[in-house]
Formats: C-alpha cells, structure tokens, sequence
C-alpha cells in the first residue's frame, strides 16, 4: 500500500506541475490576446485619427476627370484645388475708373482648406478696399505694414478664423490668400481699386488683365569679394524679387479644360459725346444710355480668364477733349489731375532727323504660336518704312543672342531685305535672357551721329521676373537713346514695358492681335519720326505744389496727352498750372486755372500710386533700401493703398474650422494664356515634381526647364497625377483586421478559464491527499 500510494502522490504532484504550467500558459495566453486587442484599440483609434486626417485627401482615382489635383503632404494622396469664378464691374466717369472684382473661391473637397491666388491687375491700379464676405456680413480689410499683415493672417489661420489676405507682389501682380474654407464651402472676396483711363491718339482704352503669363527668372548672380590677403568668398545675388510667390501652376491646355470663369461689365460715362466704343480681344455687348454713356458686358455668362480685356472709346467727330483738370479735397489737402494735349501740328521749321533705329526681338519659347507671327510682321513692317539715310541693326535674344550685322549699318534696300529675311526665318524656343540684348543695343553700338536721333525698340511680351535689374540698365546706360516698347500677345507683362519706356523717354504700343499690327504699328512710326514736346515742365503759379508726379514728365509724342497729378497743400487754392516744353525748336506753353478744376474722386489715390511707383522706379540709385521702404510705407499708409511694403488683411473674429481639423493648402491653378504654345514653355510632357533647381551651376535653358517643372509639378494634370501617385508611398491604412474588442473578450474568457482550471484543481488535490491520509491512519 505505501508503494502504491508514493507512486500516486508522485502522480499527482506531476500531475499538479503539468496543471500549474497549463494554467500559466493559459494565463499567458489570456493576456496576450488581451494586450493584442489593447495595442489594436489604439491602433484603431490612430488608425481612425490618421482617417480623419486624410479626410480632406484624396487619390487620382477617387475624383471625376475634370478634377485639379495638387500633391499633399501625406505621400499619395492630393488635395482637390479649390475653384475660382471672377465677377468684373468697371465705372469709368471721366479719366478715372473705379473697378470691383469680386473674387468666389470654392472648396469642392471634405477637407478644409487654404486657397492662394496670384492674379494681375493693371499697372497704375491704386488697390484700397478689400471685403471677406462670410454670409450676409462683409468684413472690411485693414491696411498694414506687410510682415505684420501676415502675421496677423496666419495666426487667423491657426486658430481656425476665416481670413484674406492680399499681397502685392509685383506693381502689377498680386496674390490673394483665403484661409480656412470648410468642405463645399463658397468664400467671397471684394478688391476694389482706381486707375487712370489712358489716352493716345484721340483714343481712349481701358485694360483689365486676365492671366499672369508664365515668367522666365534669370539665375542669381554670383559676384566674389576679393580680400587684399587674396582670401574671399562669394556673394549671390537675386534680380528676382519674390522669386517663389509669383510662380503659379499653369494648367496644360491639351489634358485640362480652361478655368477661372470671369464675367465683366463696364459703366462707361465718358463726359463728352461718343463715338465708336469697342472690345478688342472679345465679343460684347453693348448698350446705349445717351449720347454719352455706355453699359458694356462681356457676352454670355462668362469668358475663361487666359488673355486681357481691353475696350477702346472715341468721342464723337470734333467733340474730343484737348485739356481736363480735376481736384479732390482729403484732410485739408487738394489733390489734382491733369490731361493736356498738345497741338498736333508738325514742325517743319527743321528737316527730319535722321533716324538710328536698333531694333530687339524676343523670340524665346513664350512668344511662340501667333506671338512670333505677330512680331516679326510688325518688325517686317518696321524695317520696311526705314529711309535710305536711316540706319538700323536686328538683335533678337532668347537665352541667347545675336546681333545680325554687329553694329549699326545703312538702311539700303539690300540690308531691309536682308534683315527682313533673317527676321521671317526665326522660332520661338528657349529661355528669356533679355539683359544681354538690351546690354548690347543700348551699349555696343557706337556713337550717335550728329543730328540723328538714336531709338531702340523693343519687340517682346515681356514674360520676365527681372524688371528691376532691367529698369537700372535703362537708367544708367540709355545715354541719348529713347527706347520704345511694343506689347505682343494676350497677357503681355504691361508693367515692365510701360515703365522701360517711360524711363527709356519713349513710348509704350500694344499688339494683341494680327489685326491690330497694321493700325498699331502705323501710330509708333508717326511716333518715332520726331517727338511731339520734349524738354516738358509743370510749375505752379502762385501756389506751392508739394510733389509732381511723374518725376520727371516724359517726352510726349503725337496725339498723347500730358497727364499729371499733384499734392497741394491748401484745401482752396488758387492759382495757375502752368504746362511748358519744345515741339522741335518752337516754345509750347499752356496755363490752366486751378479755379476752374471740376469735382473727382479717388484723385488722391492715384497721386499715391503714381508716387509710390516713382520712388520704387529710382529705387536701383538708393543705398539705403530702408529709407525707401519708409518713404513708401509713409505714403501707402496714409493713402491706404496695396504697396510693395502694406497689405491688406481681414479677418472673421469667430473660428469656423473645428480644434484638430488639418487644413491643406494650395495654390489655385492659372490658365495659359490665349495663343501660348505649352510644349515651348513647358516641354511635351507633363513633369513630375523635381527638386529645387541649383539656380547657381544650371544653365538659363535648363534653369528655366527646372523651372516650369516645379510650377507643373503644383497642378498635374490626370495622367501626371497618376505618375506621381505610382512612384509615392501609400499610406496603409488597416482594411481587414480581427475587431479589437473580440480579442479583449476573448482574453477574458481564456483568463476566467484558467482560474476556474487553477481552483478545480486545488479543490481536487485537497480531496486526494484527505483519503491517502485516511488509508494511512
């Protein structure tokens, strides 16, 4: 018995050792699972968070075909760009238009997001009102020093406030920013700014620019500064300013249909009698309101905005205007603006000058399709009506250059053809190094000859991002040349050529078409044969003028007028404005009494920007870049304009985007201007994002290439998304996974069962060793 009964307590305790470690496994098991399910509740609930976030995202496949997409952040994933709709009204009384553009940004994604718009608008716009309307309420903007404008922007944004901002990038381009419009919302932004109506000719026009045209940056220069040790480094600097915020992405007219509809009406209230009123580049229609007053609309609902609105208005047959003053009165000051056109009666007192023209053509990639076709007739067109005792040279440029007969030669009927067949023979490719070409027209072709006047006359749409560096090279290196400019194709950069010519002592022509070369081309050769007052002064008489702007006045020419404005600073003066200069040899003069000026608005505000935009035109002869700065902020402040230095912010004082929501950001895409050939500027494929270019070792046409592939790379088409989406990392997000909260229910089964096991079982041993115990006593 005592043998059998070790061998059954041996048993049992093998057999309690084996139960213990079931238990424990079980145990183990038991949380295991229990921890699985733990780590997969937060995984889930990241996984859940990750969700959210990518709320707003989505894939190439996930949107319709005619969805713009820019690439996020989170590797495959996009952001649907929000969409724009223009809304024009133009109210032009007199010489002085006040324009609204009313701008709707849409957000057709489920996520929040951040619309920026970069938008131009014309050259001697005076920008003071910006509105945010959210609802039925409107917001009024607030004029600030730029850095503090945007800082208060993006704190709005932040913290979830709707807010806009708008910055001046360019004196003719802007940028609008919008932040945190909710899914399937609508935000409305109200611009609003003035303008002078130009005149030449007997003609009145008004331009209202659609699109920024795509610009060629020309690489930072790198200079050495040498020690007298022989040690040095280098210093880079950019001609370029805000390099980065005036790219846009550019929509590829072959995959995409055309964007950012505009509807435009124009007020027209001319002040005298009309004559023919007409839209140059597109169909209208028009409404008569007596003999004075138009109401013209663009036809049907909207037009995509890919070239310039431009309207021309004639007075009726001798009811043109020769001289106009008006005055405005703000804060004790008045404020004056002042047309005259001289006589139009040519000065025979001395022969015709004779004539050294150089004439510059752009022929880069930009000015492919009807561009070229546009400039080389009117180049043709130019070299024809030369004289045989004129002289004359062709350079034409991209991001290179030639100079065809090296020098200055004799217009003979042999050299014109010659030119003229070198000029019909040339393409649009490349890049646009204009520096080089303006270098050697206004440096490289020796003296000017006694009694001949020396022009250089530039044939180009502009597309540059290096206007100041340009301006200075005018400036400093024109020596008795006058420069002239013609604007060609749909959405030319009118600030850079209005401003050349103004500082070249020229004139400023613009082609939009092929019809318009004949007629256009026409008025500069009436233009260039001699201008019509020179030597031009304005002087008070009997009051102290504070500024004069333009300073100094330019050279007139047939049919333009002189147009000034001035700072008095008496609220009442009196006096006389007196207009002196030569036509030839022969005095002019005109006086006009400040008495007689006639009531206008927004007067002030032109006088600011024309002020503004002569300090920034000088700004190349100033050391000191901060007494600028101040000088401009003083004026823009006190005008409460948009300047290169004060912004425009508004912001909704309640947050809108809920606490942890993201908000995505992008830039709303632009279309291609009218008639511009997308594989000259951009290449035949649609590029996919690159890194930034090495602007200091690429050369101008592969600086220029890396370029327009990081502008594509913000706005792919469909198929270029769909590149991009191959060659990123999805984020795995989890699709099939065992429910968290069976495996903790699981795990608690599998514990409870392993304690009811462990007690079973001690139960058990207990009884056992109470009948070995019996049998022994």
């Amino acid at each position: 018995m005592f043998v059998e009964d070790e061998f059954v307590i041996r048993r049992l305790r093998a057999s309690r050792v084996s139960i213990s470690l079931l238990v424990a496994f079980v145990a183990f098991a038991a949380s295991i699972v229990m921890t699985f399910g733990l780590v997969t509740t937060v995984y889930a609930e990241e996984s859940q968070q990750k969700v959210e976030q990518l709320a707003g995202l989505v894939r190439p496949n996930d949107v319709n075909s005619g969805s713009l997409l820019f690439p996020a952040k989170e590797p495959g994933f996009f952001i649907e760009a929000p969409r724009l709709k223009t809304d024009v009204q133009m109210d032009v009384s007199g010489p002085i238009a006040r324009v609204r553009v009313t701008q709707r940004f849409q957000n057709p994604s489920k996520g929040w997001v951040e619309g920026t718009y970069v938008f131009p608008l014309p050259e001697n716009s005076a920008v003071d009102v910006l509105k945010m309307q959210i609802g039925e309420r409107f917001i009024e903007g607030q004029i600030k020093p730029r850095q503090e404008a945007r800082e208060i922007y993006e704190q709005a944004k932040a913290e979830g406030k709707k807010a806009a901002l708008l910055e001046q990038q360019r004196s003719n381009i802007f940028t609008n920013q919008v932040a945190n419009i909710g899914p399937g919302e609508t935000i409305v932004v109200q611009i609003e700014y003035q303008q002078a109506v130009h005149q030449s000719g007997g003609e009145f026009s008004l331009r209202f620019p659609m699109v920024v045209a795509p610009r060629y940056n020309p690489a930072p220069i790198v200079q050495t500064v040498e020690f007298n040790n022989g040690a040095g480094f280098a210093v880079p600097t950019d001609p370029v300013e805000n390099r980065e915020k005036i790219e846009a992405p550019v929509l590829d007219p072959r995959e995409n249909a055309k964007i950012n509809p505009v509807a435009l009406t124009v007020n027209l209230k001319a002040g005298f009698p009309l004559g023919d009123v007409k839209s140059s580049f597109h169909d209208v229609d028009i409404k008569q309101d007596g003999d004075q007053s138009r109401t013209i609309s663009i036809r049907g609902e909207s037009v995509p905005a890919d070239k310039d609105f431009e309207l021309t208005w004639k007075a009726a047959p001798g009811k043109t205007p020769s001289a106009g003053l008006f005055r405005e009165v703000i804060n004790g000051k008045t404020y004056l603006l002042a047309f005259v056109t001289p006589p139009a009666t040519p000065d025979t007192s001395s022969p015709t000058a004779k004539r050294e023209v150089v004439f510059v053509l752009d022929n880069s990639g930009s000015m492919s399709g009807p561009s070229i076709a546009q400039a080389k007739e009117s180049l043709a067109l130019a070299i024809s009506k030369l004289n045989p005792d004129d002289r004359f040279n062709v350079i034409r440029f991209d991001d290179t250059m030639t100079d065809y007969f090296n020098g200055l030669v004799a217009a003979s009927p042999d050299n014109r053809e010659k030119a003229i067949a070198y000029v019909r023979g040339l393409t649009a490719d490349g890049g646009t190094e204009m520096l080089p070409a303006l270098q050697d027209a206004l440096r490289n072709q020796g003296p000017v000859a006694n009694g001949a006047l020396r022009q250089v006359v530039f044939l180009t749409d502009g597309a540059i991002g290096n206007e100041q560096q340009l301006f200075g090279e005018i400036s400093q290196n024109r020596g008795e040349a006058r420069v002239f400019t013609v604007g060609i194709g749909s959405a030319p950069n009118s600030y850079f050529m209005t401003k050349a010519a103004e500082m070249g002592r020229g004139t400023f022509t613009q082609i939009g078409s092929a019809e318009q070369v004949a007629t256009r081309m026409g008025e500069l050769f009436a233009k260039l044969q001699n201008p019509a007052m020179t030597d031009i002064t304005a002087t008070f008489e009997g009051i102290k003028a504070k500024d004069i702007t333009p300073n100094p006045m330019p050279d007139l020419y047939t049919g333009e007028p002189v147009v000034l404005t001035a700072e008095l600073a008496e609220e009442k003066p009196t006096g006389k404005l007196q207009i002196i200069g030569k036509t030839g040899i022969q005095p002019w003069r005109v006086d006009v009494d400040i008495a007689n000026a006639a009531d206008g608005q927004g007067i002030s505000k032109l006088w600011a920007r024309r002020k503004i935009d002569d300090l920034e035109a000088r700004g190349y002869e100033r050391e000191d870049r901060a007494s600028l700065d101040r000088d401009i902020l003083t004026v823009a402040l006190a005008h409460h304009l948009v300047s290169r230095v004060t912004s425009l912010v508004a912001v909704d004082v309640t947050p809108s985007r809920p606490a942890g929501e993201p908000v995505g950001s992008a830039k709303l895409p632009l279309n291609l201007p009218d008639g511009w050939d997308f594989e000259k500027v951009f290449g035949e494929e649609a590029p996919a994002p690159t890194s930034p270019p090495d602007h200091a070792m690429a050369t101008p046409r592969q600086e220029f290439a890396q370029l327009a592939a990081s502008r594509m790379a913000a706005a792919p088409t469909a198929k270029a998304a769909g590149l991009i989406a191959q060659k990123s990392a999805s984020v795995k997000l989890p699709q099939t996974a065992t429910r968290a909260d069976e495996q903790i229910v699981r795990g608690i089964v599998m514990l409870f069962a392993a304690l009811i096991a462990a007690s079973g079982f001690a139960i058990w041993r207990r009884r056992v060793r109470g009948v070995f115990a019996g049998d022994r006593q």
